[in-house]
Formats: C-alpha cells, sequence, structure tokens
C-alpha cells in the first residue's frame, strides 16, 4: 500500500489513463453486447465481424481510434459504421476514470459494473424499447451481493466487517424495494388515470436494480430525476423536431416509404448503426430507461452527498 500511494503520488496520471484505457475496451466490447443480446445471440463468439461476413481485424479493433483512423468506414467492404460506437466507448472510459477518481479501488470497480450495464440497459432501451431481465433482476442481485462483500458501497465503515457488511445488505435490499415499489405505484396510478399502459415493468425492476446499488434515496432520486431529465429531453426534441424535421420531410419525400427489407448488417445481428427514430410528438412511447440510468449513474458518482443530506434533513424536521 505505502508502494501504491508513492508511486500514485510521483505518476498522478498513470492509473487514471490505465483505468480509461481499460474503460475504452470493455465499451467495444458493451457495443457488442448492445446488438447481439437482443437478438439472442453470444457476446463471445463469433468473433468481431463486418456486415459482409469477414472478421475485423485486430488492429482494426481498436478502441476509439479505429473508427477516426477508418473514417467510420470497413477496411474489407466500405459499409458505413456508426458514430455511436466510439462515443460509447469514450462514454465508458469517462465513467470508469470517474469512478475511480472518486472512490476508493473496492467502491470504484462496483461503480464500474454498475455504469457498464446502466450504458448497455440505456443503448438497448434505446433502440428496442425493452430491458433485458440480465441488467434488471441480475443486477439487482449483484447490487445485494456486491453491497455485502463490500459495505462502503453503502458508507458504511463500522469496526466488524460482519456488522458493516449486514447493514449494507440491508441497505441495498432497501433500494431495491424502494425503487421498484415507488414506480410499481406510479405505473399503476398513472394506468388508472390514462387508462393505458404509462411504464413497462422493465422499468420497474430496472429502478429496483439501480436501488440495490445506490440505496433508498439514489431509488428515489433516480425516479423524480430521470422524470426530470426525460421532461427536459422531450422538450428539446419537440423543440428540434418542429424546426428540423418538417424540413427533412420536404427534402426527403421517400420518408414516408414503405420501409425496405431488412438489410444484410441486421440478418447477421452487428447492424451498422442504430435504428433511425420515428416521428416526435405526443402520444409516442418514449424509453424512461435511459432517463432513470443517467440520473442513477449522477446521483452515484456526482450527487450523493447533496441528496443524502437532503433526505437527511427532511427526516429531522419531520
Amino acid at each position: 500500500m505505502p508502494d501504491y500511494a508513492a508511486f500514485s503520488a510521483a505518476f498522478p496520471w498513470f492509473f487514471p489513463a490505465v483505468v480509461f484505457g481499460l474503460g475504452a475496451c470493455v465499451g467495444s466490447f458493451l457495443n457488442v453486447c448492445i446488438y447481439r443480446i437482443p437478438a439472442g445471440q453470444s457476446v463471445v463468439t463469433p468473433r468481431s465481424h463486418c456486415a459482409c461476413g469477414a472478421p475485423i481485424a485486430w488492429y482494426d479493433n481498436l478502441p476509439i481510434f479505429s473508427w477516426f483512423i477508418l473514417r467510420g468506414h470497413a477496411r474489407c467492404c466500405g459499409r458505413p459504421f456508426s458514430f455511436r460506437y466510439p462515443c460509447i466507448e469514450v462514454l465508458t472510459a469517462l465513467v470508469f476514470t470517474a469512478c475511480w477518481c472518486s472512490f476508493p479501488p473496492a467502491k470504484a470497480l462496483c461503480g464500474m459494473l454498475l455504469g457498464a450495464a446502466l450504458i448497455v440497459a440505456t443503448f438497448i432501451d434505446l433502440d428496442h424499447l425493452v430491458i433485458p431481465d440480465a441488467f434488471t433482476l441480475g443486477l439487482g442481485v449483484a447490487g445485494v451481493a456486491l453491497s455485502c462483500a463490500v459495505p462502503s458501497l453503502h458508507g458504511r465503515q463500522d469496526d466488524l466487517f460482519l456488522i458493516a457488511s449486514v447493514r449494507s445488505g440491508v441497505d441495498s435490499i432497501g433500494g431495491l424495494l424502494m425503487g421498484s415499489g415507488l414506480v410499481l405505484w406510479i405505473a399503476l396510478l398513472a394506468e388508472a388515470v390514462l387508462k393505458k399502459e404509462a411504464m413497462g415493468f422493465g422499468d420497474v425492476k430496472f429502478v429496483g436494480a439501480i436501488g440495490a446499488f445506490v440505496g433508498w434515496p439514489g431509488a428515489v432520486f433516480a425516479v423524480f430525476g430521470g422524470a426530470i431529465i426525460g421532461t427536459v429531453w422531450f422538450a428539446l426534441a419537440l423543440l428540434w423536431h418542429g424546426l428540423f424535421g418538417r424540413r427533412r420531410a420536404i427534402e426527403d419525400p421517400t420518408s414516408g416509404a414503405a420501409p425496405e427489407e431488412k438489410s444484410e448488417a441486421e440478418k447477421s445481428g452487428t447492424p451498422a448503426g442504430p435504428a433511425v427514430a420515428g416521428p416526435i410528438g405526443f402520444g409516442v412511447q418514449v424509453p424512461f430507461g435511459p432517463m432513470l440510468a443517467a440520473a442513477g449513474l449522477l446521483y452515484f458518482l456526482v450527487l450523493h452527498r447533496w441528496v443524502d443530506a437532503y433526505f437527511a434533513r427532511m427526516a429531522e424536521l419531520l
């Protein structure tokens, strides 16, 4: 430990740089997960390949850099690759680096797992309007288990590890139940008022999974913070569509044509990019998972001190 502290003090950039590179590599793997998991394909085999079927060489699969070196096109056949690939790699790298710089190593590793799962769930929900159980039920179980193994995940620092582990586990289960229960009641009330399903059950499980990592204050913040993020996003989307949507429809008279048969990329399970979004407007189904994920990650990385202090103050007043 003294050697680590001395080395870190002498080269403060080294470990964050290593973690950033690791995060970029994990982000490259997350890109595979985002496209293959909804298709029911293995994320291990076959190896990364182009939509034309040609395997991608290792020097063309460098996280972040390869997209820019190849100018967004495959070397083998010239097909375009979405700019979302390097964006996800950079996002994952930044989340990993933020965790490392903000928390002790054990809690940082838990945060990296949470961040990676939230990123995959976010983009799957954006593409398919569904969050697989692996990122709801699986993440919830992992959150409870890690909370018991790493009590500092919930700020428990008791002298006896067993006591800290039990208290941290209770915090995790409380966050899971509070988060899922709160969203379930909101969904049921909204359904009763609107006379139709307002929120998928996947969101209920998803908030519970987030709560298992961040406790009940973080789960509550994820719900209401996510609602605020969603409102801002929807307002900006409406503004953008109002300014540029009609112009695109005029410039592209085929925009209303029937969709063509799936491309070879989509058939192979490795599409060149995300699906194009449809028109924005009231009544359009919008995924809530990305907003929940963004709010939960913001709480974990930045806002937990202020949110926890707010709830503690409210408890004193009550």
